[in-house]
């Protein structure tokens, strides 16, 4: 299985808990993106090299500050001897790593999201497809709004999922300090076509009917509840159906379970809803929103 190949390349040269990892992995396979949201120092642009070297892709590293431009990120035409000639930005990677998305001005901002939704790039009047799979895997600080910008709404709906490495134990933490550079020797164990196969076979990953009604009855709680202003989008409950397909192809099921549903949704929604402000003033949190809605809604007892 992937995951168990991916877990035992990156075992002991990345810190993250196991859960992490195969959710992330779930976001590529889905055909979504990821934000890793943290504070600095925890990993996050060394996991995503990793990633990208095990799984044998093609990795870009673009760092956002405010004065960077648009075509920065996406390439532009230069006038070159009688001719314009197409000079492709960073954007054009299997793995682009975002570093701090929110210091750069909405405006570049935007310009990742007609990649992230429907793979391509649109300069001058002529679309420039995207390598396949492509993934983004953006980073930002919770901590620190100086000189930042809040990413829109509908940036972070682009996002399939959130999340956020954390900080290790220990004894792990001192293992890795007293250990080699994590990507010195680290060898592929699959490759782009696989991945691509797999987003294939995530497509027909069975989501009983019961499971579905429960999505719906999830959102329809959230968008219920006093002091959300913006609750989950259909592209939203896509996204998470999605997910919870490949949570449970990683574990060699063609079958989602309730399991996998609400570890899907605690991953997808969160990051996409919006309060009133009495309501942040008052202590409401997404994550409290979410865990109370997977409390109040009743599973359903069986799927599969």
């Amino acid at each position: 299985m992937l995951y168990e190949r991916v877990q035992s390349a990156l075992r002991g040269r990345v810190l993250l808990r196991e859960e992490t990892l195969r959710l992330a992995l779930a976001a590529l396979l889905s055909g979504g993106h990821l934000l890793l949201e943290d504070v600095p120092g925890t990993g996050k642009t060394t996991f995503a090299k990793a990633l990208a070297r095990v799984l044998g892709l093609s990795f870009g590293r673009i760092q956002m500050t405010p004065d960077l431009l648009p075509q920065d990120l996406t390439g532009v035409y230069l006038y070159r001897e009688g001719s314009l000639v197409w000079e492709r930005g960073p954007i054009f990677a299997q793995v682009l790593l975002v570093d701090e998305l929110n210091r750069a001005t909405p405006r570049t901002q935007s310009a990742l999201l007609e990649a992230m939704g429907e793979g391509q790039v649109t300069l001058e009047g002529r679309t420039h497809p995207l390598p396949e799979p492509f993934f983004v895997l953006a980073t930002q600080n919770p901590v620190e709004e100086e000189g930042t910008f809040p990413l829109p709404v509908a940036q972070r709906d682009r996002f399939a999922a959130r999340l956020a490495l954390g900080y290790p134990d220990e004894k792990a933490l001192l293992e890795a300090l007293r250990g080699q550079d994590p990507l010195e020797g680290l060898a592929p164990v699959t490759d782009a076509e696989e991945v691509l196969a797999l987003r294939r076979e995530v497509r027909r990953v069975r989501v009983e009917e019961e499971l579905t009604d429960y999505l719906l009855a999830l959102a329809r709680f959230l968008r219920k509840r006093e002091g959300v202003r913006l609750g989950p989008s259909p592209r939203a409950l896509l996204q998470v159906e999605r997910l919870a397909q490949a949570l449970a192809l990683l574990e060699g099921r063609d079958f989602v379970l309730p399991e996998d549903l609400k570890a899907a949704f605690r991953a997808a929604i969160p990051h996409r809803l919006l309060l009133a402000l009495e309501a942040e003033l008052s202590g409401l949190t997404p994550e409290g929103l979410v865990e109370g809605a997977l409390e109040a809604v009743p599973a359903p007892v069986e799927a599969g």
